[in-house]
């Protein structure tokens, strides 16, 4: 299993430059073209950019930068009662299936599905390489029934996409993940665009010049190891 607490393998340098950050168009989408390769992704979250297909009839990547941002702020949390009595049906690992975490996430039945196997096979060679991590829900028999993926970058957690099965699988997948973030020393949980559903969790939108501000003081973070394989309670500060 690879923990939080695991040093990432280095990555080489991109073939790939974005553009100048000054050149950023507030629409979002910053560039178009590229790879995904390890030290592309990795360069790209670095920046505060992430990937996503654009529509068309031939496939091709899409870089995105939104403004506003949208971050959930780790003391902003809500956590119903009703949340807190879901979480005492599951239990909560972390890293222990990130490809299956995924291809829950890329459903082809969900709405505005955008996680292909290429997406897959890229993250899932990232979380090998100790950068990409899962949450993960499951069952009291064991099944997995909901969870979160996303990239960890010093103090900064690049939210992906998560999914549930079952009731409350993917908000308690959430509720860990903070939890480990504030063990841990982590400031920057970034949600990319801030939906209803996130904000009813407490998701907010920042200027991109602020989350950009937050990001170059996140990224280089040297945080502790957090507490890894079983989850068991969720925090009484959130």
């Amino acid at each position: 299993m690879i923990a939080w607490s695991t040093t990432p393998v280095p990555v080489p340098p991109s073939r790939w430059a974005f553009r100048p950050l000054e050149s950023w168009p507030d629409d979002g989408l910053v560039a178009a073209g590229g790879d995904l390769a390890p030290s592309t992704l990795v360069d790209a979250y670095r920046l505060g950019l992430f990937p996503m297909h654009l529509d068309g009839p031939e496939p091709l990547l899409g870089w995105w930068s939104p403004n506003p941002r949208g971050i959930l702020p780790l003391d902003r949390l809500r956590v119903t009662r009703s949340l807190r009595k879901s979480r005492k049906r599951f239990t909560v690992r972390v890293d222990t299936c990130f490809t299956a975490v995924m291809r829950g996430c890329g459903n082809p039945a969900r709405a505005h599905g955008w996680i292909t196997p290429a997406f897959i096979d890229a993250h899932t060679r990232l979380h090998e390489m100790g950068w990409a991590h899962s949450v993960e829900v499951f069952d009291g028999n064991g099944q997995l029934a909901g969870g979160l993926y996303g990239v960890k970058i010093g103090g900064l957690f690049a939210g992906e996409s998560m999914f549930s099965i079952q009731r409350d699988a993917s908000k308690v997948a959430l509720v860990a993940l903070v939890e480990l973030m504030r063990s841990s020393g982590m400031t920057l949980l970034d949600v990319q665009w801030c939906t209803p559903h996130l904000a009813s969790l407490g998701a907010i939108e920042i200027p991109r010049a602020e989350y950009l501000t937050r990001l170059g003081a996140a990224r280089d973070l040297t945080v502790g190891a957090s507490r890894q394989g079983v989850v068991d309670t969720i925090p009484s500060h959130v």
